[in-house]
């Protein structure tokens, strides 16, 4: 079941479409052969007129002209720990490692050479020369990859099993002791949420750790709790306000489960204090009870948002809290190993993003998947 997802150009945002294609009625009207051949050879002198006026634009071969399409995206590897075949995503704790940043010299430190600088000011100083020094369509971006804390849905899982899961509790609404349709965080999750922003708040004191200048948020109810506890009441830098967008896009794989399945514009607006994007529906258009988004189209979609993302805002440091499943499919466009995260952690990647030109990737081929048998 293909499902296509487009970017509305006119408002700078990235909402789910449908399109069809209807041929076109027309009405013909007969003409005497005479007047009807002196009329062909009018449209034939238009025609010729309006095809060079396709190639000619400002006196310049619209060819010569080309039309930014999508990103290519490569993870820059050797800051980070998360990075590093070696760390193992199991064990690793970004709290105590300093959210991943490697302690190292870079080419750029003579200019900020101070006992007092921290690593996370080295750091920046050395990410600004990188953009300074980059080629025209080039950007260097640093994203900060958070995932929600532990959710109901969460719980549950473990409480019946994956493959139960999978296969019938996850179609459901909840069991009479547990509600995980559109899941809201645990009392654990929030206390999860919580500690980030505990972590947050020393790391921008002690370090001046590189805060985010524009912040982006699933529209499930579990990301946008989870963004509200750990961002509200954190003093910002100057010019880096608290300015969370709710992005379509930015959800985990959709289909079957109702965990996944959001909840009303209505609602969202209502309960927390977050713009959402133009376009954004009242009800979730996205979401059907009886297929699965297939991994390739989960990728497809998290990779046309980072464009749509990357494409609006020329900043260079980004928060986006999401999903497990989000995250990955982000780790995979971008080209960076495969490193899981326990609900409640971020992650820092270092992004080189190219500005391509021309065709863009095929859709994906792999359907979405059916409810697994029992």
């Amino acid at each position: 079941m293909d499902r296509h997802y487009s970017v509305n150009k006119d408002h700078g945002s990235t909402s789910p479409s449908i399109g069809r294609m209807m041929p076109p009625q027309t009405n013909e009207r007969s003409y005497p052969l005479p007047r009807k051949s002196i009329f062909l050879a009018f449209l034939l002198f238009c025609s010729v007129i309006s095809y060079k006026s396709l190639f000619i634009v400002d006196g310049v071969m619209a060819s010569d002209k080309k039309e930014p399409m999508q990103y290519r995206y490569t993870t820059v590897t050797g800051y980070f720990l998360q990075d590093e075949n070696s760390t193992n995503p199991d064990t690793f704790d970004f709290a105590t490692q300093n959210f991943g940043l490697i302690n190292r010299e870079y080419d750029t430190d003579a200019s900020v050479d101070s006992p007092s600088v921290s690593q996370w000011q080295r750091f920046g100083n050395k990410l600004q020369a990188l953009n300074k020094e980059a080629s025209e369509g080039t950007r260097y971006i640093l994203v900060y990859m958070a995932r929600h804390g532990e959710g109901w849905h969460n719980r549950a899982e473990r409480k019946y099993g994956t493959k139960a899961w999978d296969c019938y509790w996850s179609t459901l609404e909840g069991d009479g002791d547990i509600f995980w349709a559109d899941a809201r965080l645990t009392d654990e999750g929030a206390s999860q949420a919580l500690a980030v922003h505990a972590l947050w708040k020393s790391k921008l004191t002690e370090q001046s750790i590189l805060a985010p200048e524009r912040f982006f948020v699933s529209p499930l109810d579990r990301c946008l709790r989870t963004a509200q506890l750990t961002w509200s009441g954190i003093d910002l830098p100057s010019g880096r306000p608290f300015n969370h967008e709710v992005k379509e896009l930015l959800r985990e794989a959709i289909g079957i489960h109702t965990c996944d399945r959001r909840s009303n514009k209505t609602y969202i607006q209502s309960t927390y204090p977050f713009k959402v994007e133009p376009g954004f529906a009242e009800q979730d258009p996205l979401w059907v009870p009886d297929l699965r988004e297939s991994n390739p189209y989960l990728d497809a979609r998290l990779k046309q948002l980072l464009d749509d993302i990357f494409r609006h805002n020329s900043d260079t440091v980004f928060s986006l809290t999401s999903h497990g499943g989000a995250v990955g499919a982000m780790l995979r466009v971008v080209g960076h190993r495969e490193f899981p995260l326990k609900t409640g952690t971020i992650m820092p990647v270092l992004v080189k993003a190219e500005l391509l030109y021309g065709k863009g990737p095929e859709s994906p081929k792999e359907p979405w998947k059916p409810k697994p048998d029992c």
